[in-house]
């Protein structure tokens, strides 16, 4: 068995490498590794923005890479492109791997055409589900806009949500999208005694239970807009649910309601977003995520007031990163021991997977 593994400038290829050596055990293996696109961190983020909004086309392999997946069986990935002419010529490639949970830079409707299972890890859900309640504090409390007061001379008291303003317990939270994140979030919600629905069309009731967390109550999207005090967003991007939280679901959002998004920027439409901040349609808006980041010096939503903006850092510890392949191949090895399909993208082509 011949595997491929690509470290890059934030996981390591040495690293990558020994966790390799885990996957299916009592295989021959041959790992071959490489290193790809080493640059310094703030350069690899341009390199990563890239990938995430023009996909696996938008950057290349090395021809030393692609030469070694011709006969390859295992590739595995942190953010290296897998594009459609890679995978024309990984003729024997049967399982693709990526210690990420987006999959932008990796061509899944190619990978599916060749019967490729491609494998994810959420490798930073902790952290995000801890920063996204960390926001809900934020945004309802004031503490952000509080803090900026104080650095800025000021010693307010008085904010656009302050009719609204009142304990956590006595709110309901909304979750859009039940996967691996965003059942972390309703657990650590439910345990601070929190009122939790959800929406997820790919979730049932027995799946919760499972979780241990059977007293959610899955209702209709639109009911989860309509009646949620906070909705947060926890579903992937993907050409379907591209701006799918528009100004129809937003105009149906409370005046005391809030919206949470640590997912990704294109699940939410920019403008749609600010119109209904700017004319005050919402009590406000906590968003870690921008549809162009950095985020523009003269973008309308920096005029307003009730919005909490982060740059991007739900995810980033110390650990939850480079660590990844070792979750990866930890998934990786359950799908091929146990049949696990939870972290398969295409879940089709799983069916007849062979080694």
């Amino acid at each position: 068995m011949k595997i491929v593994v690509v470290g890059d400038t934030l996981v390591s290829s040495d690293y990558m490498e020994k966790q390799a050596e885990r996957l299916f055990p009592g295989h021959d293996k041959k790992i071959v590794k490489f290193d790809w696109e080493m640059k310094t961190k703030e350069e690899f983020q341009e390199v990563i923005l890239d990938l995430e909004k023009n996909g696996p086309e938008a950057r290349k392999l090395s021809e030393e890479i692609t030469n070694e997946l011709k006969d390859a069986d295992i590739l595995m990935v942190h953010f290296a492109p897998v594009s459609k002419a890679t995978l024309d010529k990984a003729g024997n490639l049967k399982l693709i791997g990526t210690c990420r949970g987006g999959v932008e830079h990796i061509d899944i409707e190619a990978a599916t055409e060749k019967n490729i299972p491609v494998l994810h890890v959420i490798r930073n859900a902790e952290p995000v589900a801890e920063f996204t309640l960390g926001l809900i504090y934020s945004e309802c409390r004031n503490i952000t806009r509080s803090h900026v007061s104080i650095i800025n001379g000021g010693w307010r008291k008085s904010f656009p949500n302050s009719r609204y303003v009142t304990t956590l317990s006595e709110l309901q939270v909304g979750l859009l999208g039940m996967g691996y994140i965003g059942k972390i979030v309703a657990g650590k919600l439910i345990k601070l005694g929190i009122k939790v629905k959800a929406h997820d069309p790919f979730i049932n009731k027995e799946d919760l239970e499972k979780d241990g967390l059977g007293d959610i109550e899955l209702v209709p999207l639109e009911d989860l807009f309509r009646n949620s005090d906070i909705i947060s967003l926890h579903i992937r991007l993907t050409d379907e649910t591209r701006n799918f939280v528009n100004m129809g679901l937003l105009s149906l959002m409370k005046e005391s309601a809030y919206l949470i998004n640590t997912a990704r920027a294109g699940i939410l439409d920019e403008k749609a977003l600010v119109e209904v901040l700017a004319k005050k349609k919402i009590a406000g808006a906590a968003i870690d995520v921008f549809w162009e980041e950095p985020i523009p010096e003269n973008h309308p939503i920096l005029k307003l007031d009730n919005v909490t903006l982060t740059t991007h850092i739900a995810g980033d510890t110390v650990d939850a990163i480079p660590k990844a392949p070792k979750l990866l191949v930890n998934e990786m090895n359950e799908f091929f021991n146990n049949g696990k399909l939870d972290m398969i993208i295409n879940r089709k082509t799983a069916e007849n997977f062979k080694l």
